[in-house]
């Protein structure tokens, strides 16, 4: 396994830091309601990339979770731009690019790991279609 950090991690990271630094501007109330979920959001997809990465025996089930905790982060920060949080509109989008990317990322990781691990012998051997065995042979059938 290579030691070196998947860029999915450094996506989360900056992420991490965008969030932190938009929840700072956010009016009181928002800081400490919608600001929370979202940090708490945050922390959780950078906690299942750590997960994920740290654990190869469970990568795909680690990386489902890390999928739906970005579905979580993007259902919250929709959220946010709906009762208009953010300074600006640039600053929502900005965070929202992100956030795709990270999904993108996601999902290729998965894609890739699935891929992987089917391509073994018992995979292959279980995805070739059940032969039909019967009586009479498919020519005479028809007579």
């Amino acid at each position: 396994m290579s030691t070196e950090l998947p860029r999915i991690a450094k996506t989360v990271n900056r992420l991490l830091v965008m969030i932190e630094q938009a929840v700072r501007g956010f009016g009181r109330h928002n800081k400490f309601m919608i600001g929370a979920d979202l940090r708490r959001d945050a922390m959780k997809v950078y906690r299942c990339v750590d997960r994920a990465w740290h654990e190869p025996q469970r990568r795909v089930m680690r990386l489902r979770e890390l999928s739906a905790a970005v579905d979580d982060l993007r259902l919250t920060l929709q959220a946010a731009k709906q009762i208009e949080a953010f300074r600006s509109f640039g600053q929502f989008e900005a965070i929202a690019r992100e956030v795709t990317s990270l999904g993108r990322q996601c999902g290729g990781w998965l894609k890739q790991v699935q891929g992987r691990s089917q391509s073994g012998p018992a995979a292959s051997a279980a995805g070739q279609r059940a032969q039909i065995l019967s009586a009479h042979p498919a020519h005479e059938a028809r007579t």
